[in-house]
């Protein structure tokens, strides 16, 4: 839930807060803030998971899930707005959540975003409901990480079920 009446407010990026808030100002992109986020989730999560495995990704989700905490509520008190949609660092714990169950591989990434990006957007119950119902920086950040797991259950569920109907895609 996106608070137009503070839609002029842009502060700098020179701040870490805002930095880390807008990932690195894809929030700041025209069109979709959202999509620019996830988007600039996946080469952070392909270089992760190349380093160092799942865990890596694993490890990173978590620590920016904390560091989205705080920078959602430092973006939040210099704009004043609930849930800008400058604010897409929840968009990368999002997406990241999603990636623990692809295969480091074009085809599987790009469906793990597109299916994150689906309940990130159509917001299914229960994210609907914690988008609704948590407020302040948690609220920012959770909606987008139980999308996140929809979209891991719905990738981990492809890659074990239709697997022998995807060969060579997944």
């Amino acid at each position: 839930m996106t608070d137009v009446t503070h839609k002029h407010v842009r502060p700098n990026l020179g701040h870490p807060g805002v930095l880390l808030a807008t990932w690195f100002g894809a929030g700041y992109l025209p069109k979709a803030p959202g999509t620019w986020g996830s988007i600039g989730a996946l080469p952070f999560a392909w270089v992760l998971v190349e380093i160092g495995g799942l865990y890596a990704l694993g490890a990173a989700t978590v620590v920016v899930f904390f560091v989205g905490l705080w920078a959602s509520k430092d973006y939040m008190a210099r704009t004043g707005a609930h849930d800008p949609g400058a604010i897409v660092i929840d968009e990368v714990v999002g997406q990241w959540i999603v990636l623990l169950a692809a295969p480091l591989d074009l085809l599987p990434y790009a469906l793990a975003f597109v299916l994150f990006r689906v309940f990130d957007v159509l917001k299914p119950w229960p994210i609907s409901w914690a988008d609704r119902s948590i407020g302040g920086a948690m609220g920012v950040m959770v909606d987008d990480v139980l999308a996140g797991v929809a979209g891991l259950a719905v990738l981990y569920a492809l890659i074990l079920y239709a697997k022998p109907f995807l060969v060579g895609v997944l």
